[in-house]
């Protein structure tokens, strides 16, 4: 076998767009198309023929691409997967990267940047835009936040006037009271407390007052300010 040649394997469930994809890898020196396939079961037979990269579409019809990466990763352990996709949302992209695949191509893409994606996934090296990196930067300190406070999301939901009426019932005061402070309705007033039970998950005005205390929402006075 000749190590200098990247072996690749397309797995895309449109016939034309794989079959003109395989000839343009063809034209391309040091890679060649071992291999093509439309669905799962084809993708994980395919994976014998020893790929060194494999391009996987994630729409595949009847068929998710996202869930066939682990499977692929199985069948081919020596291959690195390299997501080349119609698909726009960066989300679904971090889901496949998160999956496994080593990086992501879109196919509005010149032809040029997929055979530099894939030297580059051959080599050993991530192919992932700045969006996406920043996308995922952000997803992994989301999820850390929320692993170390789990209630951060639920305060983060929170509007600034919505915050400014917890700190006021923190002080004591009431519908009425909050309604003249901040020159609005009690009406308004009602709606808002309606919201911020819902969004803090408390079912009371005392519930709320503690869990206020608790997450620094309200601050504790040495006298309760006049009802």
């Amino acid at each position: 076998m000749n190590t200098g040649v990247i072996r690749v394997l397309v797995i895309d469930d449109h016939e034309i767009f794989c079959a003109g994809l395989s000839l343009l890898l063809e034209q391309e020196p040091g890679i060649n198309v071992v291999a093509e396939a439309r669905n799962k079961n084809e993708a994980l037979e395919a994976a014998r023929s020893r790929p060194d990269v494999i391009l996987l579409d994630l729409d595949l019809g009847s068929d998710s691409g996202l869930e066939l990466v682990p499977e692929l990763m199985k069948a081919a352990p020596q291959a690195r997967i390299l997501v080349l996709t119609g698909v726009l949302d960066p989300s679904v992209h971090l889901r496949a990267v998160c999956l496994g695949a080593i990086g992501v191509v879109l196919k509005l893409e010149a032809a040029r940047i997929l055979t530099k994606a894939i030297r580059k996934v051959h080599a050993g090296e991530a192919w992932l835009n700045r969006t996406m990196v920043a996308n995922a930067m952000s997803e992994l300190q989301t999820k850390e936040r929320k692993d170390r406070d789990p209630e951060q999301s639920k305060i983060a939901s929170l509007t600034a006037r919505e915050s400014e009426i917890i700190a006021l019932i923190g002080e004591g005061l009431r519908n009425k009271a909050i309604a003249e402070r901040l020159y609005i309705s009690e009406k308004t007033v009602r709606h808002h407390l309606t919201s911020i039970f819902n969004k803090l998950e408390v079912s009371d005005r005392l519930e709320l007052i503690i869990y206020a205390f608790e997450h620094d929402l309200a601050k504790v006075r040495g006298k309760t300010a006049t009802r």
